[in-house]
């Protein structure tokens, strides 16, 4: 056998590297999925699920829904006339 060792490449590493760091990320998202997993599972609340919630206070005086303003220019559905709607 050749006592001799082939320097590794640039392009070996940066393989080996890229393939080692999609292996963490990999890792990391089975581990928070087996974590959201439990919490579902125990009924807890995630930190995501609380920005979904319809019982959000809605601030005053802010314009929301059917109170928001129309960009000038734009029409709205009900400008225009039923027969030019439907000209499609």
């Amino acid at each position: 056998m050749s006592n001799n060792k082939r320097q590794q490449t640039m392009a070996k590493i940066q393989r080996e590297r890229a393939v080692k760091e999609k292996r963490e990320r990999k890792l990391e998202k089975k581990q928070l999925r087996a974590e959201e997993r439990k919490a579902r599972a125990a009924g807890l609340p995630l930190p995501g699920d609380d920005l979904v919630t319809d019982d959000m206070p809605v601030e005053d005086g802010l314009p929301t829904g059917d109170d928001m303003p129309v960009e000038d220019g734009l029409p709205t559905g009900d400008a225009l006339p039923a027969s030019e709607r439907d000209v499609a």
